[in-house]
């Protein structure tokens, strides 16, 4: 098992002022739902009491080099607050798996998944916003429901995971279900979209089908 907390990519980090409040009201509105939905969250019965989950919005067009898109990312660690606020939020601003780095800036460290995260916006031009969210009842149910998931040996956060990714994109539908498990951490589900609505309620929808799996109680 392998828990949230720890960044394991090398990081070039630069602290800088937050983004405008207003840039962050439609990410910022999707990540309280999920907070909500416990999707998001912090417990000290779960994961060793770290931190879980995390959310992102790509910033630029598709006319940059993929290793450049920039996108702003929830921090490291913030899974645990209600709402959170331009200081919450972090900015980055390359991605080179190959590498195992992360350049980022802003008031906060990037989440330790930000590797995945690029990988995905590198591999579709479309993509706008990713979840990665944490459901137990999600993530067990995913083989029975056909969400694609990585291998179990792979950890998050690395460049392993990025790879394993990629690999998703050439050997799964994963790119038309908007949605995989991470079979090496546990309860950890990603899905993602052109739109925050789209990214969100892939999730909401799978996790009703994964619910629908249990007997009533």
């Amino acid at each position: 098992m392998s828990i949230e907390g720890a960044i394991k990519f090398n990081l070039q980090f630069t602290p800088s002022p937050p983004l405008p409040e207003k840039a962050l009201r439609e990410i910022n509105a999707w990540r309280h739902i999920l907070y909500l939905m416990q999707l998001i969250g912090r417990s000290p019965d779960r994961y060793g009491g770290f931190g879980y989950g995390n959310i992102s919005q790509r910033l630029d067009s598709h006319d940059v080099p993929p290793h450049r898109r920039r996108f702003v990312i929830s921090g490291t660690q913030t899974g645990g607050l209600a709402w959170l606020n331009p200081e919450h939020y972090a900015v980055v601003v390359e991605c080179r798996p190959e590498q195992n780095l992360v350049v980022a800036e802003g008031p906060i460290p990037p989440s330790a998944e930000s590797l995945t995260h690029g990988m995905l916006y590198a591999l579709d031009d479309g993509l706008r916003f990713v979840i990665h969210a944490h459901s137990p009842h999600l993530w067990h149910a995913a083989p029975e429901l056909g969400i694609p998931v990585t291998r179990e040996e792979v950890a998050y956060g690395t460049p392993e995971m990025a790879e394993e990714v990629r690999r998703l994109f050439q050997e799964t539908k994963v790119r038309e279900l908007l949605i995989f498990a991470m079979g090496g951490h546990e309860d950890g589900v990603i899905s993602f979209g052109h739109t925050a609505e789209e990214a969100g309620t892939v999730m909401i929808r799978y996790l009703v089908r994964a619910l629908a799996l249990r007997p009533s109680p």
